[in-house]
């Protein structure tokens, strides 16, 4: 299907092209009518019109007046076409789009699908459904995906190396047991549990779980992002958060990219992967509000980061380097919430999204929201940390 850039091309190309002709067209119109006006009004003066005398006078109209118009219109409106063509004018200008297909995968009607993780040792693909309180795993070989109850809100999931899932609850962090289904308690960094919930978390290249919390009226600065290990020592990294969501680790493991999703911006630390300290943070991206607000981040084998929109129709990628947006890919869902690289090459990318927070004109426009999506989208990502020690 084109889009908008490519019939807004066509259609410049259209009036561009036919303006030359048009004005080859109406000009003699126009001299011919003034051609008759003179010679009214020569015939009101009481003077007879004598062709061949005047007539040189309606040829200069035309030797003289028509390529001073056509001139400027035969030079001005090719590099005006040019200069469109190279213009994008699709909702993110910054980027020029890629013929790059979205496939719906499963239409799951998640009410708040996030947590999207790859797990490479079982080849599955793992996300939550915070609202709908349940963990899905995706086997993407056969599209049957296993849905399990947890019982309450679920922020996020991690698998740990012994097959078990790492569990973000509302109540504090738990070990489930796939087969059987049971949950152990590991640890409760947030205390408020009737007042806010365990977000969106991953673990880091040493197998430590950080996890961020929100408050349920999303009140400014009420949150907070906790680091928990195997043995369920809690600490807590940062306080004043509002509504914490993607978090990655460069390949070097010396940097940790974050996001409070109110900001508006994706911050780095220096990080120590030996005591698992953050530190000297700063803004590496600035995310306007009119692409959406970042939510859920994977990172991609070239350190660049994308970041899943919500209001944004889509994820990003962005160089933390320069700033810099370099690629869009639109999903048919308004509220994107996070992705994570899969496939057994790494080059799938797997999107959660919500079916939550849609006008009515939205929910007829989006009627897969809350689905699962999959795009290859020409880049591989790599493998994702486990929680513990292998």
């Amino acid at each position: 299907m084109p889009t908008k850039a490519d019939l807004s091309i066509k259609v410049s190309f259209c009036f561009f092209a036919i303006t030359p002709a048009a004005i080859d067209f109406i000009l003699p119109i126009f001299i011919y009518s003034e051609y008759s006006t003179l010679i009214r009004t020569l015939s009101k003066e009481g003077i007879t019109f004598i062709p061949n005398k005047n007539y040189p006078i309606i040829i200069s109209y035309h030797t003289v007046l028509m390529p001073f118009i056509q001139l400027p219109v035969r030079l001005i409106f090719p590099i005006l076409l040019i200069a469109m063509m190279s213009c994008n004018n699709t909702p993110h200008p910054a980027v020029a789009q890629k013929d790059r297909s979205v496939q719906l995968i499963v239409d799951s009607q998640n009410l708040l699908g996030e947590g999207a993780f790859w797990n490479h040792k079982t080849q599955n693909f793992w996300w939550i459904d915070i609202e709908g309180k349940t963990l899905n795993i995706l086997d993407p070989a056969t599209r049957d995906v296993a849905t399990i109850d947890v019982g309450e809100r679920i922020g996020t999931v991690v698998p740990d190396h012994k097959g078990n899932a790492i569990l973000a609850l509302q109540t504090g962090i738990f070990k489930l047991d796939l087969a059987t289904q049971s949950k152990t308690f590991i640890a409760l960094p947030e205390p408020d549990v009737a007042n806010i919930r365990l977000n969106d978390g991953k673990c880091d290249p040493s197998g430590r779980l950080w996890v961020g919390s929100m408050h349920l009226q999303q009140i400014q600065d009420a949150a907070a992002l906790f680091q928990i290990t195997a043995d369920g020592e809690v600490t807590q990294r940062l306080d004043s958060i509002t509504i914490s969501n993607g978090i990655v680790w460069s390949a070097d493991k010396k940097t940790m990219f974050y996001i409070d999703t109110p900001d508006g911006n994706v911050k780095a630390f220096d990080f120590d992967n030996a005591t698992g300290e953050i530190s000297r943070p700063r803004i590496v991206i600035e995310i306007s509000d009119t692409l959406g607000y970042p939510d859920g981040m994977a990172i991609d084998a070239e350190g660049m980061l994308w970041v899943a929109l919500w209001n944004g129709n889509g994820v990003s990628r962005w160089n933390p380097e320069t700033g810099k947006m370099l690629d869009f890919i639109e999903v048919p869902a308004h509220n994107v919430t996070s992705c994570a690289f899969g496939g057994s090459n790494l080059d799938t990318l797997y999107i959660t999204s919500s079916n939550l927070d849609m006008t009515e004109a939205e929910k007829i426009k989006f009627p897969k929201a809350g689905g699962l999506f999959q795009v290859v989208p020409g880049v591989k990502g790599v493998e994702s940390y486990f929680f513990g020690n292998d």
